[in-house]
């Protein structure tokens, strides 16, 4: 009988819980491979909720959008748990879940900061085009965040700008999720 690694615990919650995970930074690599099981769960059974469980430094707008996108488009529910931490476009991605479906842990915590602006060289015309991309791409991240916490996007631009950190709790209160999971109920069910 030919060797073959035992199954990882979150192929397994993939196919039976219908879980998706975001650990580490949010690159396209791990934007490509959620998008993908997204897709694929979308596809097995559209109308059963999927549950993204995001630990997370965040990472480019880009890789962002790739999932939030995709989240928006899809016909299941997207509820959302924060277990660990969720900063910068990660935090987005939480707040993007289904209304009453994102969930935080207890210890996790959530941090709101502005697009960072990497790699910026090269000629003046195209540090020009790169720091207009970055203000567009700014505003955005203010509009979805505004949008999905119930904050006005004044508020939410000078959190973004000092960067603001929250726990648990806060993070429910900013708007950012639902609740705070109690002991045996982390599925981000409505209500539960």
């Amino acid at each position: 009988m030919p060797w073959s690694p035992a199954p990882s615990p979150y192929d397994r919650l993939l196919r039976e819980q219908r879980t998706v995970f975001l650990r580490g930074p949010l690159d396209d690599a791990a934007a490509g491979e959620l998008v993908a099981q997204l897709v694929e769960l979308d596809e097995a059974a559209p109308d059963a909720p999927v549950s993204l469980c995001v630990h997370s430094p965040g990472g480019p707008f880009e890789a962002f959008a790739a999932v939030h996108d995709t989240m928006r488009h899809l016909s299941p529910e997207v509820g959302t748990v924060c277990a660990g931490r969720a900063e910068g476009t990660a935090a987005l991605l939480l707040a993007a879940g289904t209304p009453g479906r994102r969930v935080v842990l207890p210890g996790s915590s959530v941090v709101l900061r502005e697009p960072a602006a990497e790699g910026l060289r090269g000629r003046a015309a195209d540090l020009e085009a790169r720091v207009r991309h970055l203000e567009r791409t700014r505003r955005r991240v203010v509009e979805l965040l505004a949008g999905y916490c119930g904050r006005t996007p004044e508020r939410v631009a000078a959190d973004l700008g000092r960067g603001r950190y929250l726990e648990a709790a806060e993070a429910v209160g900013y708007g950012l999720a639902d609740r705070v999971a109690e002991r045996g109920a982390l599925r981000p069910e409505p209500g539960a």
